[in-house]
């Protein structure tokens, strides 16, 4: 069989499974598609619950993450002296209201603070 009668993603699929210039050995094509099958289950686990508190700790994480952002820019406003006195005392508020209802929904998804900890590689870890 020629390269132009075979279709473009079979001659992309040889070119990665065998050397080049060689003739595509089916068993060989064929251990290679098992090793792919492996790792992956045999049926996905939708409990519910899981599902839930796993959506719960994404979303709690990149508030946490967005919060401590804030946090920083507002430290730094504070520090420049870009912020009065009345501006200074609502942000203490709302990070501190925020921090609250966070432990609370924590506690409802049965979270730890390690639980929504990020590596940020270079940056360390989140908390």
């Amino acid at each position: 069989m020629n390269a132009s009668a075979v279709g473009p993603q079979i001659l992309a699929c040889r070119d990665i499974l065998v050397d080049p210039g060689e003739e595509p050995n089916l068993e060989h094509v064929a251990r290679e598609l098992e090793k792919l099958e492996r790792p992956l289950p045999s049926r996905i686990d939708a409990n519910p619950e899981e599902v839930e508190r796993g959506l719960a700790k994404l979303v709690l994480t990149l508030i946490e993450l967005i919060r401590r952002l804030l946090e920083k820019q507002a430290i730094r406003r504070i520090e420049g002296g870009r912020l009065t006195d009345e501006e200074i005392e609502r942000l203490g508020l709302t990070f501190l209201r925020l921090a609250q209802r966070m432990k609370e929904l924590q506690g409802a998804f049965n979270l730890t603070d390690e639980d929504l900890n990020l590596d940020l590689g270079p940056l360390g870890d989140l908390m």
